[in-house]
């Protein structure tokens, strides 16, 4: 029942929030594994066992149109401290990559992890440099399921929302700001972390939710949008970030809104944002794609249609390029086949699905609840960390970095 979401809505939000259950993928994919055996003396014609008549439909595995390789990132047998999920990861230069938060291993234990990481690319690698923070007394605070956006514009990283445990809200507002110092002996990078204190914070107490940069009027905003909550299990609100002076602003937004949902992603592009999938407040994952199309007196909701269908699915990552939305991994449910690649041009809607190619690795490539970095240069998708828990199998945790081969499909 709580697999496929075929439980009434009122109950399903009851069950989750009573028994603090925010974790879904690991049980998505076990149940996938599963099967129900009835048996019985007679016929069940009359009382059947299950019940058909849900309205929970399988979608045929999508046609493949060709497949990605996967990669072992050279040099990634040098680099630690990224077997972690629930992170986030953002390229704020070229050559360096800067990873926080999650649940992951440190010290040969699992938990919370309160490190700043960061990757730097030298001679055609990424290698791990050492972090240190400034003259704050405080360090990384040990949110996860947070969103961490990298404004250009302001050479900083703005922090929001995330969660300490499914009854801990991280309320909030973390910026970073880095300098790499170089020397003979040593490459250091310093990071200096300072809390903002919003006079409103409502759009900051959310975890899995999807932060982007958007332009309306010639004005910079980080449009924060969906996520849940202690109390919600899906949110269908959002709210727009002056990054400057770091205050929420009433923008108009028109149109009919996407439903509530977690687990999505959220991508910039002309001047909007495109939101697709998640998991909805009823337990499903969502297939619908929407664009905050930019207007002349704010933003418009427009439904983007896709032809065929895009399979619904949630805790994967995104990107856009040359128009081109990239869809990357996740959890679905409602076909037999495994996540690959989406490729959905946006101006028209046609959508192409390609398989990846894991035969290079030697363990299990686990696509959800990973950050990935677009190498728009090298046309590669770099994934970073990845996994779960499962309360059946235990800890598991993709073990290096790992690069998709986007030449072909670009």
């Amino acid at each position: 029942v709580i697999h496929s979401g075929r439980g009434h809505g009122e109950l399903f939000s009851i069950i989750f929030i009573a028994y603090l259950f925010s974790v879904l993928q690991e049980w998505h994919l076990k149940c996938s594994h599963y099967f129900i055996l009835v048996a019985s003396k007679g016929h069940l014609t009359r009382n059947s066992a299950l019940s058909t008549s849900t309205g929970f439909h399988v979608i045929e595995p999508p046609a493949i149109c060709g497949t990605v390789s996967a990669l072992l990132c050279p040099g990634s047998t040098e680099v630690s401290g990224l077997r972690r999920f629930g992170h986030c990861s953002v390229l704020i230069r070229p050559d360096m990559i800067i990873s926080t938060g999650g649940f992951g291993e440190k010290n040969g234990r699992h938990g919370r992890l309160g490190d700043i990481h960061a990757l730097i690319r030298h001679e055609g690698k990424w290698r791990n440099k050492s972090m240190k923070i400034g003259e704050s007394e405080n360090g990384w605070d040990g949110r996860l399921f947070h969103s961490m956006t990298w404004l250009s514009n302001y050479e900083r990283c703005l922090v929001l929302g995330g969660r300490f445990s499914p009854i801990s809200e991280a309320s909030k507002v973390l910026c970073l700001k880095f300098q790499q110092l170089t020397n003979e002996k040593q490459h250091n990078i310093v990071v200096e972390m300072a809390e903002a204190h919003l006079k409103e914070t409502d759009s900051s107490h959310r975890w899995r939710h999807s932060a982007s940069e958007v332009l309306s009027c010639g004005q910079t905003y980080l449009f924060i949008y969906g996520g849940r909550s202690v109390r919600e299990l899906a949110l269908g609100d959002w709210g727009f970030l002056h990054p400057d002076k770091l205050c929420w602003e009433k923008v108009l937004v028109v149109g009919s809104a996407p439903e509530g949902r977690h687990s999505h992603t959220a991508c910039s592009w002309k001047g909007g944002a495109v939101i697709a999938g998640g998991l909805g407040a009823e337990g499903l994952p969502l297939g619908t794609i929407f664009f905050l199309k930019p207007s002349t007196s704010g933003f418009c909701w427009e439904a983007i249609d896709t032809c065929p269908p895009v399979v619904p699915r949630y805790s994967h990552t995104s990107h856009v390029h040359e128009g081109k939305l990239l869809l990357v991994g996740g959890v679905w449910i409602h076909s037999h086949s495994v996540p690959g690649v989406s490729v959905i041009d946006l101006n028209t809607g046609q959508t192409y699905e390609y398989q990846i190619d894991c035969s290079p690795l030697q363990w299990p490539l686990m696509l959800h609840n990973h950050s990935s970095v677009l190498l728009q240069d090298e046309q590669r998708l770099l994934i970073l960390g990845g996994g779960g828990n499962c309360f059946s199998f235990g800890t598991h945790l993709n073990r290096q970095l790992v690069l998709l081969d986007l030449a072909n499909i670009l």
